[in-house]
């Protein structure tokens, strides 16, 4: 199992500096989130000059308008593109929401036959994220959030996952049922890890409520060898770049003993 870290997760602070965090950290790579960095023309020249810093692992596709890569549809495509080019591994998507009236990116979606050899192009892993419910209602804006219509639709279109802890969490407090349904599906190839609690998401781990050690205890068991990415908001960490260092440590610390049956991480503050 390799641990990740999500750039997204400091995005108040420059790329570079946060890459060479989780570098001096012993993270074993980065995940990046497409956001305005990516604007233009020039993309491809800075993901290549943040691989020079520390390896990537996976990109995430923007949720958001990025100027020049277009619609959902474009998005992913160039996604899998700079991928490819950069030889990145995997590649992340958000399904469509259907309170935003994606709808014309879900009709594309269900025309793709095999994500894998479509998109991938059978080199690049394509995998779609379980997404949260409102706060408040507790009503889920996107389709395919049900466990069992999404692992469905996984199988028929030869598309992987991205379980996300957080996500799952808004649900249900207790998701390692709907995490075993997941994984039994032989879909699962990335998992964003992070706590949730009071509608809040992508908490430090014991900011919230969800039963993290219990659910790493569960994925250690399995033989899942792929990704834990380790997705946080950047307003769990301290405001002194010092402090955030040590809390990355201190989290970092956590997960290896954790996943790596008490193996020390190679720890650097």
């Amino acid at each position: 199992m390799k641990l990740i870290f999500s750039a997204g997760s400091l995005y108040n602070l420059p790329s570079h500096q946060v890459f060479e965090l989780a570098r001096e950290t012993g993270f074993d790579g980065m995940e990046i989130i497409v956001n305005h960095d990516f604007a233009g023309s020039r993309y491809l020249e800075h993901l290549k000059s943040l691989q020079t810093i520390f390896p990537i692992h996976s990109i995430h596709a923007p949720f958001f308008e990025i100027d020049g890569w277009g619609n959902k549809i474009d998005q992913l495509k160039k996604c899998a593109d700079l991928a490819l080019q950069a030889g990145i591994p995997l590649i992340n998507f958000h399904p469509p929401n259907w309170m935003a009236f994606e709808y014309r990116f879900w009709r594309w979606l269900k025309k793709i036959d095999d994500f894998q050899d479509e998109i991938g192009r059978n080199e690049v892993l394509i995998t779609i994220e379980n997404m949260p419910c409102l706060p408040r209602s507790k009503v889920n804006p996107y389709l395919l959030s049900k466990v069992e219509t999404m692992v469905r639709f996984l199988e028929e279109h030869n598309l992987y996952l991205t379980f996300d802890t957080a996500h799952c969490g808004s649900m249900h407090t207790d998701f390692l049922s709907d995490f075993h349904m997941f994984y039994d599906s032989g879909r699962m190839r990335n998992i964003h890890f992070s706590d949730y609690g009071n509608g809040e998401e992508h908490l430090l781990p014991g900011h919230g409520i969800l039963p993290l050690t219990r659910f790493l205890n569960h994925l250690r068991t399995t033989e899942y060898d792929h990704s834990l990415v380790l997705e946080l908001s950047p307003f769990e960490f301290p405001e002194e770049f010092g402090m955030v260092k040590e809390t990355l440590a201190e989290i970092f610390g956590y997960l290896c003993q954790e996943t790596r049956h008490g193996m020390p991480g190679a720890v650097s503050v």
